[in-house]
């Protein structure tokens, strides 16, 4: 089977390294609200809606990029993570590839479902924010389980 949509296996350990101080930092930022004063600048965007204030369409508008920062970096890594081939990768894992990833998507999508009919208000808002990481972080945790497990049951064949 042909898996050329995947990166080499070297990008899953940088992938590590970018997402792993991302999720603690992530975690840290959701908790305690802290945005870093020197990542406030001015950024381009495509459109703003403030609360208090006019629409903009393509324009600059000074913000702190603090959450921006940190979910690029998580993004970034759990794609890295989640898109790079194992050292074998053969069969079993292409296999187990794409289950995780169905996996991943059934349960993110019910975990949303129960959301929508569940929690209401502005934690309603965190949810759906919470929710656009799901699908990787689900996919990342079966996916290396499976391999763990596998290789602790299966002896290696050579």
């Amino acid at each position: 089977m042909t898996t050329n949509l995947l990166l080499p296996p070297k990008y899953k350990t940088i992938g590590w390294f970018i997402l792993i101080p991302a999720t603690i930092l992530g975690i840290v930022l959701s908790l305690s609200g802290f945005q870093a004063e020197w990542l406030n600048a001015n950024v381009f965007v495509i459109f703003n809606d403030p609360v208090f204030g006019e629409k903009k369409f393509f324009s600059m508008t000074h913000t702190n990029i603090t959450n921006t920062v940190i979910a690029v970096l998580f993004i970034i890594g759990a794609m890295l993570v989640s898109f790079s081939r194992e050292k074998n990768e053969d069969e079993f894992i292409a296999k187990l590839r794409l289950s995780s990833l169905q996996w991943a998507v059934a349960l993110s999508y019910l975990l949303l479902l129960f959301a929508f009919i569940f929690v209401y208000g502005t934690a309603f808002l965190n949810v759906m924010i919470y929710n656009m990481f799901t699908v990787l972080i689900i996919f990342i945790i079966r996916f290396n389980y499976i391999l763990y497990k596998n290789s602790k049951t299966a002896p290696d064949e050579k």
